[in-house]
């Protein structure tokens, strides 16, 4: 837990056991932390320079700790600064950037990274920077990064970021694909199941892309894709792909094992559809008629045209009502009719 204030594990240990008793010799808090003699002292003298402990006075050897309210409170003090300082110059820096980049370089617009520890490190890097939403297509044969990073998506959910995720199904056979799964529906994941995907890709606030480059037996390498219209495609690609994926939730198995406990099972929903009202709605709208006109045609408040409207573009994935049209006739919800002679 004080990992964020610059101690390690074994620091850590050291300063709580000083706390809980007051006051040691080397020896005797080496054999309560089952450490090394000099690993234990390194570990105080560490704590020492960090303002946590110091050598008793009254005792030569001996380690007492400083009181936690004071000397954590100091170093929490020191890298709340520190933090706002940083913030501040990345805030400048990304000033620097839009300005230097308002007219960029079509090669400025995609990154190669190389190499399997580069392409995992960027995966999680993109991962941990999005504010708003991920996006994933997730593959049952990773090369450098398996599935999602459990880490950095309970990182990101906690921030509030919202995670879409279409799988494809053999991704459920993999030996922690269960396990992966029902982690991510609890950590309320929106996750989808297709056949087969078409590639793996990762999408951070729609404005930056990471898709692999490299085929079987190749070195890793993948490409991180900038706002432009390579990455409008690749949105485009995850919506379509999004929308004729099936639901999953997380369901309880009647279970066979030894201990008589239940089983965790997959189940797939059939995505929900356009009703009745729903259908009379669309076909008035794509002929020509206003909301209001639908309204009184259907004996409907506008407000309620206008919510089933907005309720249709979201179950089709789309942000405009020219595309809510053309999935319409896509998906037959409506019939095309055929020009008059």
């Amino acid at each position: 837990m004080l990992g964020a204030i610059g101690l390690d594990e074994r620091q850590e240990s050291a300063y709580r056991a000083l706390v809980a008793i007051g006051a040691a010799d080397v020896s005797d808090l080496a054999h309560r932390l089952a450490l090394p003699e000099a690993d234990t002292e390194r570990a105080l003298r560490r704590l020492e320079r960090q303002g946590l402990a110091a050598q008793s006075s009254a005792r030569t050897g001996r380690w007492v700790a400083a009181p936690p309210a004071v000397a954590l409170g100091a170093l929490l003090t020191q890298h709340r600064h520190e933090l706002e300082q940083a913030e501040l110059a990345a805030v400048l820096l990304a000033e620097e950037y839009r300005a230097e980049a308002r007219e960029p370089a079509v090669h400025d617009l995609v990154e190669v990274v190389t190499g399997a520890s580069a392409v995992a490190h960027r995966f999680v890097q993109l991962q941990l920077g999005a504010t708003t939403e991920v996006c994933a297509l997730v593959t049952g044969k990773p090369v450098a990064v398996t599935g999602m990073d459990n880490e950095a998506e309970e990182r990101a959910a906690r921030r509030g970021v919202a995670y879409r995720v279409v799988i494809e199904r053999e991704v459920l056979a993999l030996p922690a694909g269960i396990t992966e799964l029902s982690a991510a529906l609890g950590r309320d994941e929106q996750v989808r199941v297709v056949e087969r995907v078409p590639t793996k890709l990762v999408v951070a606030d729609r404005g930056l892309a990471m898709v692999p480059l490299t085929g079987r037996g190749a070195e890793p390498a993948a490409l991180v894709v900038h706002a432009s219209g390579l990455l409008e495609s690749l949105l485009g690609l995850f919506e379509a792909v999004w929308r004729d994926a099936l639901p999953l939730r997380l369901g309880s198995g009647d279970g066979n094992g030894g201990d008589g406990g239940g089983s965790a099972e997959i189940l797939e929903d059939a995505l929900p559809g356009p009703d009745s009202t729903d259908l009379e709605v669309l076909s008035l709208l794509l002929a020509g008629m206003t909301d209001a006109s639908v309204a009184k045609q259907l004996d409907l408040g506008l407000r309620t045209v206008q919510r089933r409207v907005k309720g249709l573009m979201e179950l089709s994935g789309v942000t405009t009502r020219l595309q809510l049209g053309w999935h319409a006739y896509e998906k037959g919800w409506v019939a095309r009719r055929e020009p008059r002679g």
